[in-house]
């Protein structure tokens, strides 16, 4: 029986947070995105989101898939935005090959980042309140983005955390996002016109 739409969002987010702490015991270097492995290991476009390097990089990316899912069953994100999601995953991975000087990176916060721009694309589409919701995270992402600065050093000391923030896989989630969601989304249907142009 399949899920109701209003689950189907938040029900992928709580496998994302299932499959990081499974991945939790695993070795580290047998699942992490490492680009030099690339080609010959190719498993790791997916698998290293769920490789945390401490407790507090875990938990702090189970609070944003608890985060996500709650603004997703809110916004009624459905399917559309599940399969962007999904294919967000490895394309996440992948842009890091833009910066090799990265040369470990684990950790569920570039697929967060997919998540948000979905939602965000998602929300820009519908009319009133919900419009201006999406602009608002949009903005949001935009600004947090901006202030990383994701082309500067690939990795960057963070107060509060115990473990290097790789921003450039911020802005990698981001526009995975936003491309998987763009792909994904449903086309908006054009005002019907009859056969004599009235």
């Amino acid at each position: 029986m399949p899920l109701p739409r209003a689950a189907c969002w938040p029900a992928f987010c709580l496998v994302l947070a299932l499959l990081s702490l499974l991945a939790w015991p695993w070795p580290r270097e047998a699942l992490d995105w490492q680009p030099a492995l690339a080609a010959t290991q190719p498993w790791r476009a997916v698998s290293a989101a769920f490789v945390h390097w401490t407790p507090t990089h875990l938990a702090a990316n189970l609070a944003g898939c608890a985060v996500l899912a709650l603004l997703g069953w809110r916004a009624l994100l459905g399917p559309r935005q599940v399969v962007a999601g999904l294919a967000a995953l490895p394309l996440t991975q992948l842009g890091l090959l833009l910066r090799p000087e990265l040369q470990r990176y684990a950790g569920l916060s570039g697929e967060l980042h997919a998540l948000a721009a979905i939602a965000a694309l998602a929300l820009l589409r519908r009319g009133g309140r919900e419009r201006a919701i999406g602009s608002a995270i949009a903005a949001g992402l935009l600004v947090k983005l901006v202030l990383e600065a994701p082309l500067g050093p690939v990795l960057r000391a963070t107060p509060g955390f115990d473990f290097a923030v790789a921003p450039f896989a911020h802005l990698c989630g981001a526009g995975a996002g936003l491309i998987a969601g763009a792909l994904t989304m449903e086309r908006l249907s054009s005002p019907t016109r009859t056969p004599h142009g009235t």
